[in-house]
């Protein structure tokens, strides 16, 4: 009942003082927050607008994420609203004891940005503990002979509250014999002392019961009892008295136990039995022990200054009459150096960016040492060379900064060691040591391991196979070091760059779409760009230069000496008085290759008469190496091959046609000596008709002789086609546009058609063979006579002239 009044009363004063104590500590609250508030408050009690009092909206709640660090969950702030609220149970007792003073401080702690602020609640007193005695009774024995006015010193009650919810008076139940007196100690604490007013008489009433009250000064005021049970006893004239009533010693903790505190002394003046004096405490306590003889008092246990300050003994002396005095001994407690500080951590942050500037709180830290005075003064520093920085936030409270650059690349983790040294002598130190992880920021793009990449690609490579492979690196961690590769800018067409290369994404390897010809694209460049999955994404670029090397995959191919349109080879005449040496025509070739593959040279496979021409080995040409003698052929044949450089070597052949004539006239009937042979189309018409005549004995067989004497006329004015008016038209030369490439050591105008069959330039005729000649003459400065085969007839032997005109290549040699 006296708890709910207490709360009720400050409910009622509370808003009241409010206004009047923000205005006076205004300036405070610029630095500390500061509440008051009664004890044993429910839970869910609100103790004042955190939010509002730090200046945070209610908007800002959900992003601050508003919190409060301490060590025991004794308040907790409202999500919604940003009031602070008692969570668990306050009680000033069990939290401060005897403390005149009983505050709690801690940081609330505001996210995004971090920051702490220091917020302390002073908890008051409410008088919820009534005075309580150690006993429910007490034995006292007073002898009949003590004299009115002596003095006996009662159990002291118990009151954890403090103040005016203290103990403040002790009263005794009316007794004609007896009074109370209230005394105070130096601590202020209050003892009753009881005192015999008249004299007692154990033969009228030797027993006397008494009921002792104590009193606090509370609204309204607790009480406890208990009972004085008061025996009288025989007389014993004269009780010890002690030397003093009250014995002072000081004693420095940790003292061993065992150690000597103080003698206590008294004095009898009887004789006998009634002056010996045994002393005994008045409540046996547990911390120190006390020779009955001697009064001498050692310590059972080690003292500890931070348990326990002072200690106040009652020591009896009572002789063996039974008469008895007391004296009080207080022991005061000397603080030493003998607690190391404590270093704690609150509020670390999770998350340390490598990219954080200086000055980035990173965690609270608290230094707390249980010693007083100087020895509870600590200094607080960080060992060894790191970027970080402690600074002082508050009393024992410090903030761990950052006091430099960070990179993870170079130091992914710092191990950092804080010691906190206090002032005593000697001081005492204690030292904690956490890991910082520092984390990744994309900071840093792709490098490639080389500045340029040249590869070289041998043609003809297989479709989808590897040619390069380019590789980059990234220092970063995870997506922000993860590398993805492309090929961004090329010197090829972009619509055919995807036809002839492409790149793995994730491992660099650059795969050829196709099979390059050396002939077509000798080289090309690419850019790759290595990108890391960053935000924002890095990224950097390499060149890629490809060499398609050569393959010897062309053969060389001849130009001249080039077939008629018959698919036959032509001839060149010789003039019967050449002179060794004398350059009769030349061979000439190219090879769509390059460099060795496309080094030809020129060999004789065959010849009509070996020793009467040479070949020249690189130049192809074709001189008489003797003479003509009056045993040597008229008619000359050379099969010549001409190989490339490559290994293994290409080849080509050409046939030669040699004819030794002074002029085309003479050159002709060695040439018209060749037989044309049989026409396959008659032969097989022939056939089809001796197959029929056998079916048709009379009717058919004259029928079928008139259909082969029609077919034989049909025939003969077919052969004779070609001298119509017309073929001997001149017609301009076609000169393909590769006549100018290849290896030839001269230039030559030569006429060779795109599809391989050769055009030649129709010269007008000088005259006109009669009906029975088979060949037509025509003039030209070289002399040089060409047939022209009967494109309606086949041949195996290239050196029968079957047709009735003759068709002139002009040649015109070039030398450098």
């Amino acid at each position: 009942m006296g708890s709910g009044a207490g709360e009720r009363g400050w409910a009622e004063r509370w808003p009241v003082l409010l206004p009047f104590l923000l205005s006076l500590f205004c300036w405070a609250l610029s630095e500390q927050i500061r509440y008051r508030i009664p004890e044993e408050m429910p839970e869910g009690s609100v103790v004042g607008n955190l939010a509002k009092d730090l200046g945070l909206s209610v908007h800002e709640l959900p992003t601050r994420q508003l919190r409060i660090s301490l060590e025991k969950p004794y308040f907790t702030v409202s999500a919604k609203s940003g009031e602070l609220l008692v969570s668990s149970r306050l009680d000033r007792e069990q939290m401060c004891g005897k403390k005149s003073a009983c505050t709690l401080e801690f940081e609330a702690v505001a996210e995004n940005p971090l920051n702490f602020y220091h917020v302390s609640v002073d908890v008051e007193d409410i008088n919820d503990h009534t005075p309580k005695f150690t006993q429910t009774s007490f034995d006292l024995q007073i002898s009949e002979s003590t004299v009115p006015g002596t003095r006996f010193i009662l159990e002291a009650a118990e009151d954890a509250d403090i103040g005016l919810n203290g103990l403040q008076i002790y009263k005794l139940s009316l007794s004609p014999r007896f009074s109370l007196i209230n005394k105070d100690k130096l601590d202020g604490s209050k003892y009753p002392e009881l005192a015999l007013e008249k004299r007692l008489d154990r033969e009228q009433q030797s027993y006397h019961c008494l009921v002792l009250t104590a009193l606090d000064g509370g609204d309204p005021p607790l009480s406890g009892t208990t009972e004085l049970q008061i025996q009288v006893t025989d007389a014993n004239d004269n009780p010890p008295v002690f030397n003093q009533d009250i014995y002072r010693v000081s004693l420095p903790e940790n003292v061993p136990p065992g150690t000597a505190v103080l003698q206590v002394s008294a004095t009898d003046q009887d004789e006998g039995i009634n002056s010996e004096i045994t002393y005994s405490f008045y409540r046996t306590g547990q911390v120190f022990s006390l020779n009955s003889k001697t009064g001498e008092i050692t310590t059972l246990r080690t003292l500890d200054f931070e348990e326990t300050k002072e200690y106040s003994i009652v020591v009896e002396g009572r002789d063996g009459g039974g008469l008895a005095a007391q004296c009080t001994v207080e022991i005061n407690i000397q603080d030493e150096n003998d607690n190391s500080p404590e270093v704690t951590f609150h509020s670390l942050a999770e998350m340390i960016l490598e990219n954080g500037p200086p000055g980035t709180l990173i965690a609270l830290i608290k230094i707390h040492d249980q010693d007083s005075g100087e020895n509870g003064e600590v200094n607080c520093r960080l060992e060894g060379e790191v970027p970080f920085q402690i600074t002082s936030s508050s009393k024992n409270s410090y903030k761990l900064v950052i006091d430099g650059t960070l990179d993870r690349e170079q130091t992914p983790e710092y191990n950092v060691t804080i010691t906190a040294t206090d002032r005593g002598k000697p001081p005492l130190s204690s030292s904690i040591s956490i890991t910082l992880h520092i984390a990744d920021v994309n900071d840093n793009a792709p490098v490639f391991q080389q500045a340029s990449y040249e590869v070289h690609v041998a043609e003809n490579n297989p479709p989808g196979a590897s040619i390069a492979q380019v590789s980059a690196s990234d220092p970063d961690l995870g997506p922000n070091g993860r590398v993805s590769y492309s090929i961004v800018a090329s010197d090829l067409e972009p619509r055919a760059l995807a036809s002839y290369v492409s790149v793995s994404a994730q491992s660099g390897v650059v795969f050829a779409q196709r099979a390059f010809d050396h002939e077509q694209l000798r080289a090309f460049e690419l850019t790759l760009q290595a990108r890391d999955q960053g935000s924002p994404a890095l990224s950097a670029n390499v060149s890629l230069r490809v060499l398609v090397g050569d393959r010897n995959d062309n053969a060389p191919r001849v130009l001249y000496p080039a077939l008629g349109p018959d698919g036959s080879a032509l001839f060149d005449t010789v003039p019967r008085a050449a002179q060794p040496g004398y350059l009769v025509t030349k061979v000439v070739a190219v090879d769509a290759d390059s460099g060795h593959n496309a080094w030809l040279s020129y060999h004789v496979l065959q010849a009509s008469e070996p020793g009467l021409f040479s070949l020249g080995l690189r130049t192809g040409e074709v001189r008489t190496a003797r003479a003509l003698g009056d045993r040597d052929a008229a008619r000359q044949r050379l099969l010549v091959a001409v190989r490339d450089g490559g290994q293994p070597p290409l080849s080509a052949t050409a046939t030669l046609l040699l004819v030794f004539a002074d002029s085309l006239q003479e050159a002709l009937p060695d040439v018209s000596e060749r037989q044309a042979p049989a026409d396959p189309q008659a032969e097989l018409q022939f056939y089809l008709v001796v197959a029929l005549a056998l079916i048709s004995v009379l009717f058919l067989l004259a029928v079928i002789l008139a259909v082969a004497l029609r077919l034989r006329r049909s025939s003969s004015s077919t052969t004779w086609g070609c001298l119509r008016p017309g073929l001997c038209v001149k017609s301009g030369p076609v000169v393909p546009p590769n006549c100018s490439e290849g290896t030839l050591p001269y230039s030559y105008n030569l006429c060779v058609a795109h599809t391989g069959k050769t055009e030649f330039n129709f010269l007008k005729c000088n005259e006109q063979l009669s009906s029975g000649q088979d060949i037509l003459l025509c003039s030209d400065s070289s002399g040089a006579l060409f047939p022209l085969y009967n494109t309606n007839e086949s041949t195996s032997h290239p050196e029968t002239l079957t047709s009735s005109s003759i068709i002139i290549i002009s040649v015109g040699v070039v030398t450098d």
